[in-house]
């Protein structure tokens, strides 16, 4: 077995380590210590993001997207992929250097997606853009950590607080959709998202593009006061 090689490390504002590692065609994004964030064989969950809640939006020809989190860009490509020429997509990425390895190390994984003219990429927190923001956004998808928890980055939580899915509901447009990936699911989560007065859909998708791998969760939340509706599926 090929073994892994290290090409790049990265401080994220909180502190933590961030190391990108390759492996023959395979690209691995992991914590100091070995907790693997990202692996570009597994984008499956990460895709389904963009997939389910533009399905929200099929209605819309021109969807004005924020995706939270740049990662290894399967959101991103996926969206790019179901949408037409009149989406805008913005892109916020926090750590710089995952841009410049998206741009360097990892082009090939990233097949020219952020040159496309529908793509605005910036290097900053999603929760201030998302401050900033009043119904701006079709669609607002959060991949920027484990999950709602803020595992991995504790300021994260600002962005699942109460106070911070009330910024959310502003920055959507009407009959815009929040969807949040975790590696896990969240109860706790489910029931705040419905107190700020979202109806809540969650569902249970694989991590790898097959039947097989660990199941991940996403919500799909859109501003209304039903309560949710109970069970996903596998995908």
């Amino acid at each position: 077995m090929l073994p892994w090689v290290h090409l790049g490390t990265a401080m994220a504002p909180d502190g933590d380590t961030l190391r990108l590692m390759r492996r023959g065609d395979e690209f691995s994004i992991r914590l100091e210590g070995g907790n693997e964030l990202m692996n570009s064989r597994l984008g499956g969950s990460e895709e389904a993001l963009a997939t389910l809640a533009l399905d929200h939006l099929r209605d819309r020809a021109a969807p004005r997207l924020l995706i939270g989190g740049l990662g290894m860009g399967f959101t991103l490509r996926a969206a790019l992929d179901a949408t037409g020429p009149g989406a805008r997509l913005t892109v916020a990425e926090i750590v710089p250097e995952v841009v410049r390895w998206a741009r360097g190390e990892m082009a090939e994984v990233f097949a020219g997606s952020l040159d496309d003219p529908r793509v605005e990429l910036r290097t900053g927190d999603v929760g201030a853009m998302i401050r900033e923001a009043k119904a701006s956004f079709d669609a607002i998808l959060l991949d920027v950590d484990n999950g709602p928890d803020g595992l991995t980055r504790p300021g994260n939580e600002a962005l699942y607080s109460e106070a911070g899915l009330e910024r959310v509901r502003r920055a959507l447009a009407p009959g815009g959709v929040l969807a949040v990936w975790s590696a896990a699911p969240d109860a706790g989560f489910t029931r705040r998202l419905e107190r700020c007065g979202f109806t809540v859909r969650c569902e249970t998708v694989r991590a790898g593009r097959t039947k097989r791998g660990a199941r991940h969760t996403i919500w799909l939340a859109t501003p209304g006061r039903a309560r949710s509706a109970a069970g996903g599926r596998v995908r």
